[in-house]
């Protein structure tokens, strides 16, 4: 009876979910700093809004989709491997060092192919998630708090280094974008990278079962049948390739991989496999409100959208600290 009532409220949150999405997505084609709206393709059809369409507002719905989608499931899955609810790509040091590798690119070949700057940010974001995962190793006696500590200190470090870096070569308020998420610059033909994410979130979901595994540590793992070493060298390239392409693409953007999976938790447990469906939607939930939010306050004019997710971020890990820290160990 409890089986078959939590799969009809996890169906009945994916349906609900998937509206929303859709709405929202409705919403955020309907809105930019152009009168135009999807009722005009009908009643003043011309080649203007044709193009302004298919060219600008529907690549960065979609872009804002599978952003927010795939990092909600790569803080997830960051949370498994580090057996902590309180971390996220953005404060662990992954998207610095996701933007540490592209700054690397535009010191060392300005006009290397987006495909490139993709796999040398993979490279560097997988190292800072790997020395995070390392340094936790290390800590014999850790509390739920300790772990961010961890990567915000790592996270600091990394950041303080690439602005240094960055003023040598005149290139820090190139860094600055590359970690302010915005949307503002997608068009066609600047987001497609952000399938590669999308394949990402599938692949999570067809392993969902083992990573729920190594989320009860190595001992239980291992004695499972689980190869503990490898799952885990598989889930940070999963990770660093979902913030890489999103950093290539649009920039850091924070707090989405700890926001979602733990208000998702809520409804699905730790389970990945029925958390992962629900958390890719809220991702993309919370994504296309954060851009509709950063395109309506100040209107026709934009802020980005990294600013509307810092403040949520913080205060939803403001209300953890004090009102529930012990659950959220």
């Amino acid at each position: 009876m409890n089986t078959t009532s939590t799969r009809l409220s996890t169906t009945s949150w994916l349906v609900g979910l998937a509206l929303l999405v859709f709405a929202l997505a409705i919403v955020s084609l309907n809105v930019g700093a152009s009168r135009m709206n999807l009722l005009h393709l009908f009643t003043q059809p011309d080649d203007r809004i044709t193009q302004l369409l298919f060219v600008s507002r529907w690549p960065r719905t979609l872009a804002l989709v599978l952003a927010g989608a795939s990092l909600a499931v790569a803080g997830l899955l960051l949370q498994m491997m580090a057996r902590n609810r309180l971390v996220d790509p953005s404060m662990m040091g992954t998207a610095d060092a996701a933007a540490l590798g592209v700054l690397f690119c535009a010191i060392a070949a300005p006009g290397m192919a987006l495909w490139l700057k993709f796999g040398v940010a993979t490279l560097c974001a997988a190292g800072g998630t790997l020395l995070f995962l390392a340094v936790l190793e290390r800590i014999p006696l850790r509390s739920a708090l300790i772990v961010p500590l961890v990567g915000l200190v790592l996270a600091g470090v990394i950041h303080a280094g690439s602005s240094l870096l960055a003023y040598q070569f005149e290139l820090a308020q190139a860094l600055r974008s590359w970690n302010s998420g915005d949307f503002s610059a997608i068009l066609r033909g600047r987001y497609e990278l952000l399938w590669v994410a999308a394949g990402i979130t599938v692949l999570a979901m067809l392993l969902a079962d083992r990573f729920t595994v190594i989320g009860m540590g190595k001992d239980f793992a291992t004695n499972v049948g689980v190869n503990y070493r490898w799952l885990i060298a598989l889930g940070v390239l999963l990770v660093s390739m979902v913030v890489a392409s999103v950093v290539v693409i649009a920039g850091a953007l924070p707090f989405i991989g700890l926001i979602v999976p733990n208000l998702i938790r809520r409804i699905t447990g730790d389970h990945l496999r029925h958390a992962i469906p629900l958390v890719a939607l809220g991702g993309a939930v919370l994504m296309l409100v954060a851009d509709l939010l950063a395109r309506v306050l100040i209107h026709p004019y934009e802020i980005p959208s990294a600013n509307i997710l810092a403040i949520s971020g913080c205060l939803v890990f403001l209300v953890i600290l004090i009102r529930g820290r012990k659950q959220w160990a």
